[in-house]
């Protein structure tokens, strides 16, 4: 049984089934509510405990994970006068969302002064691995920090790198969003191309699948392309534009010429533009299909 107590705020998708090993494991957990409450209530059910505020949820506790969408709901929870930062220190917030580096590393700077540790912690595959509790974590802190959380994380990781300092987490998550998100910008071009040809997507899978350009990205794009598989890979269009647009700043701010992170962010403002963003996105190869008149699959 885990003897620190854990906060969790942010149980939608991802954070659901982590917070739910993590109870599991026996820490004394405390959640806090958002939109939807059936995740709460089944965490309340395992042994959990909720509050009201961030601040009651640091209160509470010793280690506090946020699994939100980005740098600004990360500032909304720490800031203000119910917020994590409120509850000072000693007391460790472990920042799971996929978050802007430079924000990363100026809160970082901010809550140091009030004896807050914050580590960045962002996560790699899907619901389901959060469930399973085989996700993939990067960290970025120092080495004490980060052997101080460690167990925690276990409980819902299967593979932990350290990347380095504060903000290399968020910085090495961009990097692992661009390659997969550019992965389905791709997909998505070439099925329609090949459709223009009178290429089906079964054929098109049929060579792509098991050769040497397949991976498990590709085969949960696929798993929905062809399978129709609504619930094959459940990351937002509008998420994916976030995560783009947050490399093309890092970019823009190293002073580099990244010509094709650019195009991809584009893939994706046009998916919004078309008031796709509440989709998924290997729906994305839909949006190019229909942006190029060929007519919905079945």
């Amino acid at each position: 049984m885990g003897e620190q107590r854990i906060g969790f705020i942010g149980v939608g998708l991802m954070g659901h089934g982590m917070a739910r090993n993590i109870v599991a494991a026996g820490y004394a957990l405390t959640v806090m509510a958002h939109r939807n409450r059936a995740p709460v209530e089944d965490l309340l059910a395992r042994g959990a405990a909720e509050a009201g505020s961030p601040k009651a949820v640091a209160e509470a506790s010793e280690i506090v994970f946020l699994c939100v969408t980005g740098s600004e709901q990360v500032l909304a929870l720490v800031d203000g006068a119910d917020g994590l930062a409120a509850a000072g220190g000693p007391r460790t917030i472990v920042d799971c969302s996929t978050s802007d580096p430079s924000v990363t590393t100026a809160l970082a700077a901010r809550l140091a002064a009030a004896d807050i540790t914050l580590l960045d912690a962002p996560l790699s595959r899907t619901p389901k691995d959060a469930w399973a509790g085989t996700l993939d974590v990067m960290i970025g802190g120092g080495d004490a920090d980060v052997a101080r959380v460690r167990p925690v994380i276990e409980c819902f990781a299967q593979r932990i790198v350290h990347t380095g300092p504060v903000g290399t987490g968020h910085t090495m998550k961009l990097l692992n969003n661009f390659l997969s998100l550019g992965y389905a910008a791709l997909y998505a071009e070439a099925l329609m191309l090949g459709a223009k040809a009178g290429l089906t997507a079964e054929t098109f899978h049929q060579v792509i699948g098991g050769g040497r350009m397949d991976c498990g990205f590709y085969q949960t794009f696929m798993q929905y392309v062809v399978g129709r598989d609504r619930e094959a890979h459940k990351f937002t269009l509008r998420n994916a534009l976030k995560d783009t647009s947050y490399l093309n700043a890092f970019a823009q701010a190293q002073n580099a010429a990244n010509p094709m992170a650019t195009a991809v962010r584009n893939a994706y403002a046009l998916a919004i533009g078309r008031g796709r963003g509440d989709e998924f996105v290997p729906m994305l190869a839909d949006v190019i299909a229909d942006l190029n008149g060929l007519p919905p699959r079945r």
